[in-house]
């Protein structure tokens, strides 16, 4: 054993502006000093030298220093002289902070040592290594502590049992959660939300919908799981439809729902319901709240309010890189494209360093305004300022950017050129082009690329039909089609939406079984009487049917965004803005006319197609017919 004097532990000055430091106080220091099992040595030398109680010692310090240390056994040592309870009290406080800080793999490790030792676990042991191997996604030693709990008798410990739902559903295993669950003697709200995220998690969202309805109580992260992951599978309906069902329970939303809601209404395009949403959030004071103003801003931007978007974005004290990029992103979609590029200006000045989402929105922004040479620049800029590796979306953004311009051979070198294997959006991108500036010679070769990388995709198959019907071909245009049923591709029918006082009304072309469509088509026939006298002429040439004339032009005005202003106009007070939602995108004779009705009727027309927003005012489009 070491003297005393042999002591090497070093201790910090302290001010000498300061009295000295009593006696005690540096015995305390001394005793949580120690970074080592020799320093540790030294330090119970000293210890037993000036008769001061071994209980003075940190015994969860003592179990971190020597969980893998060869002197193992010292440490155990001192615990037997020490405490007065179970050594593996001492041993869960080092399992806690390894198993919840940074270290689960240690934790892992420390518990097969204890094991080895034959120290005996206790439910709480269990938990944390139970934790460990759910964060480390190891299903292995999992699996054999729940052997040990089922060998221990723990099988009526329901936070533990709950912790082995955890770990198996986490790790995948999906079946042994389940029937681990339906054989637990008691389960609580816990237990249901462990296994109803996971199942969520992985896309069962009909099981987990079943688990949920099921629920003898459902608390707050059960609802808010639902919508969220509603939300993020594609299915906003339904997290909207749920929402409201939690309203009707009178569960209050918290942060986290608030989000989930609003993503969802962004993507339906749900403004009102958004509005009502943003409402509260203020009343709970979320203003400042970073996340939530994002998805604020995305919402108001997919609804066709970009002004409300930046007086979010305006009003934020703190923004992030999601913030500037959700701004710039949506400038672009509503053909602000200086806008956008004025803002990423202001954000290499003052915000934080844009990433490749940036990118995303100024090359949009380049691409819908026709900015050719700012788009290379910036696409050049992504990886000599700011070191951004260009993915694939960055790459479809400049085919699209050049064939937009007409630069069609160019955009085919690009992707000749590109390091990254082109997929069916960049040479739909190209296909696109070809579309815009009728080269049926290119089209025909793109979509060979098309056909084998997505062969079900409809969306080409009617872009090739269009360019063709735009050429006279009809037999090709024929052909086109015969490969579609043969291949059993269907084309999705195209419906433009409106929503009125909470109630979303869908159109399809040609739409008769709407409650007013004998009103619509009257108030139609008087806008077109008044249209046609500001100059309007149906552009036949979009109907890909090969019919007389009369017939195009019936076809054309029953479009379905049309059809949906029309009705908007009628249910809606004058000078009231209409916002439209269209799965489509805009035909060019659709475009013209509402362009005309927006002067018309004195009204904003917002029309949110498949790629960006038109916003009609005053017999013009924020797209400046570049689209």
């Amino acid at each position: 054993m070491l003297s005393s004097s042999s002591l090497q532990i070093q201790t910090p000055p302290f001010p000498k502006t300061l009295s000295p430091p009593s006696k005690e106080t540096l015995q305390t220091h001394l005793l949580h000093s120690f970074n080592s099992p020799i320093q540790l040595k030294q330090i119970h030398a000293h210890i037993l030298k000036t008769n001061t109680p071994l209980s003075s010692l940190p015994l969860s310090r003592v179990a971190l220093l020597f969980a893998f240390s060869p002197d193992f056994d010292y440490a155990r040592s001192i615990f037997t002289h020490l405490i007065d309870r179970p050594e593996i009290f001492v041993w869960n406080s080092c399992l806690k902070s390894l198993s919840k800080g940074g270290s689960p793999q240690d934790a892992i490790l420390l518990f097969l040592r204890l094991r080895q030792v034959s120290l005996l676990p206790d439910a709480f042991t269990c938990c944390l290594v139970l934790n460990a191997c759910s964060r480390l996604l190891e299903k292995s030693i999992g699996k054999a502590v729940h052997g040990v709990v089922e060998k221990l008798g723990f099988q009526l410990d329901l936070f533990l049992q709950n912790a082995i739902v955890h770990m198996y559903a986490r790790c995948g295993d999906m079946d042994d959660a389940r029937r681990l669950f339906d054989k637990m003697p008691q389960q609580d709200t816990v237990t249901w939300n462990v296994l109803i995220t996971q199942l969520a998690k992985r896309g069962k969202m009909e099981v987990a919908r079943e688990l949920f309805d099921g629920m003898p109580e459902k608390s707050m992260a059960s609802w808010t799981t639902m919508i969220a992951r509603y939300a993020k599978c594609g299915k906003p309906g339904e997290a909207i439809h749920l929402f409201g069902e939690m309203e009707e329970a009178g569960v209050k939303p918290n942060k986290v729902t608030i989000v989930a809601v609003l993503a969802a209404c962004a993507d339906l395009g749900a403004l009102e319901l958004g509005k009502r949403v943003h409402e509260y959030s203020n009343q709970c004071g979320y203003q400042k709240h970073v996340r939530i103003c994002n998805t604020l801003i995305d919402m108001y931007i997919k609804c066709g309010c970009l002004e409300v978007a930046q007086k979010v974005f305006n009003e934020m004290e703190k923004r992030t890189v999601v913030s500037w990029s959700a701004m710039i992103g949506g400038l672009a979609m509503h053909g602000k494209g200086e806008e956008a590029l004025a803002l990423f200006s202001e954000m290499t000045r003052v915000g934080p360093k844009p990433n490749g989402v940036t990118f995303v929105g100024l090359l949009h922004a380049c691409s819908h305004m026709g900015l050719l040479d700012e788009g290379r620049r910036y696409f050049a800029g992504m990886t000599i300022d700011y070191n951004i590796i260009p993915q694939i979306e960055h790459y479809g953004c400049m085919v699209d950017l050049l064939s937009r311009a007409g630069l069609l051979q160019e955009a085919r070198e690009f992707i000749k050129n590109m390091p990254i294997k082109p997929n069916g959006v960049i040479w739909g991108a190209l296909l696109g082009g070809c579309r815009v500036h009728k080269n049926v010679e290119m089209a025909e070769e793109v979509i060979t690329h098309l056909l084998k990388l997505d062969p079900l995709n409809d969306g080409y198959y009617v872009v090739l039909s269009n360019i063709y019907a735009g050429a006279g071909q009809w037999e090709d245009v024929a052909n086109v089609r015969k490969l579609m049923r043969d291949r059993g591709v269907k084309k999705r029918p195209g419906w433009s939406s409106i929503t009125i006082n909470g109630v979303t009304h869908e159109f399809v072309a040609g739409d008769s079984n709407h409650p007013e469509a004998k009103e619509i088509y009257e108030k139609w026939e008087e806008l077109l009487e008044q249209l046609k006298l500001r100059g309007y002429v149906p552009d036949t040439s979009v109907v890909l049917l090969d019919m007389d004339e009369d017939e195009k032009e019936s076809a054309l005005y029953q479009h379905s965004e049309k059809l949906a202003v029309v009705f908007g106009l009628m249910n809606t007070p004058p000078g009231e803005p209409l916002q439209i939602m269209k799965n489509l995108r805009v035909c060019g004779d659709c475009h013209v006319a509402l362009k005309l009705i927006s002067e018309v009727a004195n009204r904003r027309i917002v029309v949110r197609d498949r790629n960006r927003f038109h916003c009609f005012e005053d017999s013009s489009c924020s797209c400046r017919d570049y689209w």
